[in-house]
């Protein structure tokens, strides 16, 4: 695993990350009674990884599994005529139906709000879920869409040149959130 870089400010470790998944756990069970007709889907990537860290905490308090999926929002995405270089489509498995389930989107960081809106078209595309629920890691502001979030892990108000990264061990890194330097 690597460690911090000299040009990151770290403003959640491995203890903070793990301390907001088990409360954004218990906001889920509270505000939806339990698990029935619940469901989560990862954002890819790092929701995916979120996601399923959340579905194990679930298991834990509940005793029961939740249905996981993933969904790879690209094509979805309102800039892909804006972008030069092909998009890298990964593979979207989202294994059971959506259709009048509860489903929790679970994402990293929510900034702008777009890539919620592209999950949103994304997912209405496997069925109709009875409501879509957000659950971010890292809330750092400067919404361009009018997105905001069920849970939320931590509030990070950063400025919109710093750039907010999320990096955990199934990506090869020490779980960490960090504000790298511009």
């Amino acid at each position: 695993m690597s460690g911090a870089r000299a040009d990151e400010r770290v403003v959640m470790d491995l203890g903070d990350i793990a301390r907001a998944l088990t409360r954004v756990a218990h906001e889920i069970l509270e505000r939806n009674k339990g698990v029935k007709d619940l469901a989560l889907v990862g954002i890819r990537t790092g929701g995916v990884h979120l996601a399923h860290r959340l579905a194990k905490r679930i298991q834990d308090i509940e005793s029961v599994e939740v249905p996981i999926g993933d969904l790879d929002i690209t094509l979805y995405r309102d800039d892909l005529s804006l972008r030069k270089e092909q998009p890298i489509l990964r593979k979207t498995s989202v294994p059971f139906d959506v259709s009048d389930k509860v489903v929790v989107l679970v994402d990293d960081v929510l900034f702008t709000g777009r890539t919620i809106r592209a999950a949103m078209d994304g997912l209405m595309d496997l069925g109709r879920p009875a409501e879509i629920q957000l659950a971010v890691l890292v809330d750092r502001g400067h919404r361009q869409l009018p997105i905001k979030a069920n849970y939320i892990g931590k509030n990070l108000p950063t400025s919109r040149e710093e750039n907010v990264q999320v990096l955990l061990e199934e990506q090869g890194e020490d779980d960490r959130v960090v504000i790298l330097k511009a």
